[in-house]
């Protein structure tokens, strides 16, 4: 998600990298809650389309994080980070977590392009 927010932004700010380091494996690699390629999916919509203020609106962010989530459950029939890793890892699955990501970059695209 990193290069997508890089891509879309024009560079990434090192504060902002590291604001997502804990999101890996489900938040500190527990494998327990949402998938962090999702969770950064989100920042990025945040980081483009988020307020900057309390006194801006939020819908257009709540939309867009609303559809990438919603694509990224029908793409993968889960939003959490241990039933997508036990996916992967399956006889005959994706194998790496890293093809998770790159589908989540793609829908992230996807949702930003039809935005």
């Amino acid at each position: 998600m990193l290069a997508v927010g890089g891509h879309m932004l024009g560079s990434l700010d090192p504060v902002m990298v590291r604001l997502t380091t804990g999101l890996c494996g489900g938040i500190g690699c527990t494998y327990a809650e949402v998938c962090g390629a999702l969770s950064g999916g989100v920042l990025v919509i945040g980081a483009l389309h988020g307020r900057s203020t309390v006194h801006e609106g939020d819908q257009r962010a709540f939309q867009l994080a609303s559809r990438y989530r919603q694509r990224f459950a029908a793409e993968f029939g889960t939003t959490l980070c241990g039933p997508l890793r036990d996916q992967v890892r399956s006889p005959g699955g994706l194998g790496s977590c890293s093809l998770v990501a790159e589908r989540a970059a793609l829908i992230l695209l996807q949702v930003l392009d039809d935005a």
